[in-house]
């Protein structure tokens, strides 16, 4: 985070981070640890691979399979179904806020959501 916080009620309050501990699902990141230092948040996160831009620009043979795509936007939809079940709506889909490791996908970059 760039901005500087003062304290702990300041952080808990930002929409990304009540976003982040809120929404426990396999296809959305989990947020392992808040650490404020020097009036800086960090976040820690569990790794969770590669992007999908980095994994496509990687990827020597002609692209994705036809069942990795469906496999991908399967899981990124039922990673935004369960965000507007909890009146969360992310404004920023795009490959590179789609993680990949192995067949799992996650969906992550909380700075542009909403909730209504």
């Amino acid at each position: 985070m760039k901005k500087k916080y003062i304290n702990w009620e300041e952080c808990l309050n930002l929409q990304e981070i009540k976003a982040l501990i809120g929404l426990k699902h396999p296809n959305i990141v989990v947020l392992r640890e808040l650490i404020l230092n020097n009036d800086e948040l960090d976040l820690i996160f569990y790794y969770d691979g590669i992007n999908l831009y980095d994994h496509m620009m990687s990827n020597n043979t002609k692209g994705l399979s036809e069942l990795e795509i469906r496999n991908i936007i399967y899981q990124v939809l039922q990673g935004l179904s369960y965000m507007h079940k909890n009146s969360f709506i992310h404004r920023d889909i795009k490959p590179e806020n789609i993680l990949m490791r192995n067949d799992c996908i996650k969906i992550a970059d909380f700075g542009y959501f909403i909730f209504f």
